[in-house]
């Protein structure tokens, strides 16, 4: 089992944007201190939910920072980039790292992020398999040209070449979000894995990858590719002595952080958004996820993987708002839950990993867009 922190950059309310930027680097150095497995970092615009517009950036800087964790985007928002520049970023920190880096993709959300970066409605609504197919040929093939409806240009050679990397590795870990039946087609049909988001429990996570497996099936690929597919979970974790300290923890800090960022979502059309209420989402999350005690986390943990046959976590740590509480949380996550689980095997590197954005459905990522408004 491969346990790691899912980290936001939460501005919660009262707290000014560089201090959740600072317990997002801290969190993810205390991650590697504890023998956690990743860290994965999500990406957001224009609203306090997340404080970092760009995982990759901060990727690259935890990356320089740590030597043993892997650290990935969760997720990079394919819609909003060019899949050619964000292929080259993602080439470069896996040649620089070793082979620690692994790229989230996902289709974000209906948001004004559309309108600032100029990809348009379209590009969100019907636009992420042109760049997702853009991306992977980016980071498989030795020189890439496109004649699609969005990008067109002549062949350019790759550089840096993944494949020709000092690692034992071929090229960059891909994950990408699904949250839709469309989405884990798409992802199943190219054998890319699925990042599965924190608003939905085992039985529906158990489906979606019992679909991504028959779905992979017609289309050709093979038995072995389906059975090694490393998908992964998002979820909160809040460990404590006793369950309810674990829960009142999550029940004072999560709600006002999800009423003010989600709520400061725009979309880019006016269409409605649908708002989670936030008292009653945070109390879900404490239902579906490893929140109590040491032991409860960790047989919250095996049990999912036993019921959806995921073994990899990317576990929200930052749920409690405050720096010195998450530190704590991430270090006994290592060293109480961990061990519980038994010790865990190197993760899983190199190997094109990915997870779908939909091609139609709703927003695709582990946090703001599993809860979006």
């Amino acid at each position: 089992m491969h346990v790691g922190s899912f980290v936001v950059a939460a501005q919660f309310p009262g707290q000014g944007q560089g201090e959740a930027l600072h317990r997002a680097v801290r969190t993810a150095e205390v991650a590697e201190q504890a023998g956690l497995d990743a860290v994965w970092l999500a990406e957001h615009h224009f609203v306090p939910y997340g404080t970092c517009p760009s995982a990759i950036t901060l990727a690259a800087l935890l990356l320089g920072r740590t030597r043993t964790l892997r650290v990935g985007t969760a997720v990079s928002v394919l819609t909003t980039a060019h899949p050619v520049a964000l292929g080259e970023q993602a080439a470069l920190l896996h040649v620089t790292s070793g082979g620690r880096f692994s790229l989230g993709v996902g289709r974000g959300g209906p948001w004004v992020d559309l309108e600032v970066f100029g990809a348009g409605l379209e590009a969100y609504e019907s636009g992420f398999p042109e760049s997702l197919d853009l991306l992977m040929r980016w980071l498989r093939e030795p020189s890439v040209s496109a004649d699609g409806e969005r990008f067109r240009f002549r062949a350019v050679p790759v550089v840096p070449r993944p494949s020709q990397a000092l690692t034992d590795v071929p090229g960059p870990e891909v994950v990408v979000a699904c949250t839709s039946p469309a989405s884990v087609r798409l992802a199943a049909a190219r054998g890319l894995p699925m990042l599965l988001g924190m608003h939905v429990g085992d039985e529906e996570k158990a489906e979606m990858v019992a679909l991504w497996r028959r779905a992979a099936r017609e289309a050709g690929r093979g038995e072995e590719e389906i059975r090694g597919a490393a998908h992964v979970s998002a979820g909160v974790c809040q460990i404590a002595d006793r369950r309810t300290d674990a829960v009142e923890t999550l029940l004072k800090a999560m709600p006002g952080w999800l009423e003010q960022g989600l709520g400061a979502h725009v979309t880019v059309d006016g269409r409605t958004r649908r708002m989670r209420d936030p008292l009653a989402y945070t109390e879900l999350l404490c239902t579906l996820h490893p929140v109590g005690t040491p032991q409860v986390c960790a047989d919250r943990l095996a049990a999912t993987a036993e019921r959806t046959g995921i073994s990899r976590f990317a576990l929200l740590v930052e749920g409690s708002g405050d720096l010195a509480t998450t530190e704590e949380n991430v270090r006994r996550l290592g060293a109480e839950v961990l061990p519980r689980l038994g010790a865990p095997s190197p993760a899983p590197a190199g190997q094109a990993v990915g997870c779908g954005g939909a091609a139609a459905g709703g927003p695709d990522a582990p946090g703001s867009a599993t809860a979006a408004p």
